[in-house]
């Protein structure tokens, strides 16, 4: 694939994915303010209009916009890791993330699109259709948010004091395992729940202190968001606390991870305390 893509060219495609993620967004929306047809995909998790809509408005304009760069869509899933293990640049796209949440309406979807190279994600677009904002960074340019009015502000993770702690959680999918490192933070923990990708930008814009993840979650749930979180300053890391890497191996399928806001901060002690570490 040749060199790493410079700033530069990062940010022109950054705000072109922005665009892009917006026209999806407004599929979405459509749909939204209609009937929703639910049908199941064979591991029995929800396909909507919506995510075919969005899915097919994204790679076609992605592909216009970089031809040589493959797509990789969580409706389009398939591609053997013979093949793309020698992928070192790819996009890694969820047109929509939260579908539980699209079809209980409780706004708290996003659509995804992320630029891997080698391994990492160095462009990421976080749109929230319902709210019709944006979170959005790319490697080198720091991270933004754009608000409804079209504003954007500059957006940065805080410092973490151990005896004030706020932490995302996950609406749909919680567990025991959660549970547990909740507990071993102590008495003095607010927990926020929310939906999808919206929990890494709640770090991303310094509202919370981490988001710990024990449950299943893709390489596309999380790409985009990651990219916005290290861009204002946090890390997305597996519980041994390295970073979260990217298609390098056959499964999509992530570990455990931790969205830390603070890199500073220390969280060893509380997963051991919980066993998870």
């Amino acid at each position: 694939m040749g060199n790493r893509t410079d700033t530069e060219v990062l940010a022109r495609w950054t705000a072109a994915a922005m665009a892009i993620a917006q026209q999806a967004a407004g599929r979405i929306m459509a749909i939204y303010s209609a009937d929703i047809a639910v049908t199941a995909k064979a591991d029995h998790s929800p396909l909507t209009e919506a995510d075919l809509a969005s899915h097919a408005v994204i790679c076609a304009q992605l592909l216009e916009l970089a031809p040589d760069i493959p797509i990789l869509s969580e409706e389009s899933s398939g591609v053997a890791f013979s093949e793309r293990s020698h992928w070192q640049r790819f996009w890694l796209v969820d047109p929509l993330d939260g579908t539980k949440e699209f079809i209980n309406r409780n706004g708290q979807f996003t659509v995804n699109i992320a630029l891997i190279e080698d391994h990492r994600p160095v462009l990421g677009v976080v749109q929230v259709p319902a709210q019709d904002q944006c979170y959005f960074a790319w490697d080198g340019g720091g991270a933004q948010r754009r608000g409804a009015d079209g504003k954007i502000v500059s957006i940065h993770t805080r410092r973490t004091q151990a005896g004030r702690l706020v932490l995302a959680g996950s609406r749909s999918h919680g567990s025991a395992d959660q549970e547990r490192f909740f507990q071993a933070l102590g008495e003095n923990v607010e927990i926020l729940s929310m939906g999808s990708s919206l929990k890494f930008c709640l770090v991303a814009e310094g509202k919370v202190d981490l988001y710990p993840r024990f449950g299943p979650t893709s390489e596309w749930d999380t790409a985009a968001a990651h990219c916005v979180v290290e861009q204002a300053g946090g890390s997305v890391t597996g519980v041994d606390l390295e970073p979260l890497r990217y298609n390098t191996r056959d499964s999509w399928l992530n570990p455990h991870f931790l969205v830390i806001g603070d890199r500073e901060f220390d969280w060893l002690p509380f997963l051991q305390r919980a066993g998870l570490a």
